[in-house]
């Protein structure tokens, strides 16, 4: 089920940058609420808020390096549902923003809310997969510490 969940999730990140970019030009912006939410087209060639532009190979390496610690994690730890999951939407996150930077030099980003930078679904599974791991550290140093 861990890796269908990633599957599944990485499919959908990759097939709306796929919608975005057969359907906008880069720069090209829609209203859907406006001035407030838009979907903008942008090619990011760095990481969040555009940190590291244009340092590829560095980005990729990285990505690549977390991918394989996220999944060591995994397997030395115990089993928790929580944990899990946060892995899952980590994993698929970080999967589907390299799986752009290896074929295009760069990720699709396209969700605008117009006060934060464009982002898209796999920055927001990043985004609630570290949120969940914090969670479930805390609370597995709770259980750690009650005995004591």
């Amino acid at each position: 089920m861990f890796y269908f969940l990633i599957i599944l999730l990485v499919s959908m990140d990759q097939g709306i940058k796929w919608l975005i970019d057969k359907n906008f030009m880069p720069g090209e912006s829609l209203p859907v609420i406006d001035g407030i939410f838009h979907l903008t087209y942008i090619r990011n060639t760095g990481a969040g808020f555009g940190l590291f532009a244009g340092k590829q190979r560095f980005l990729i390496i990285i990505t690549i390096i977390i991918l394989i610690s996220l999944i060591i994690y995994r397997y030395k730890n115990g089993k928790s549902l929580l944990r899990d999951a946060a892995l899952v939407f980590l994993f698929a996150g970080a999967l589907g923003n390299l799986l752009d930077r290896v074929r295009l030099s760069y990720v699709i980003d396209y969700l605008d809310f117009r006060v934060w930078p464009v982002f898209n679904l796999a920055d927001i599974l990043i985004n609630i997969g570290a949120g969940l791991l914090i969670i479930s550290i805390w609370k597995s140093e709770g259980d750690t510490y009650e005995g004591e």
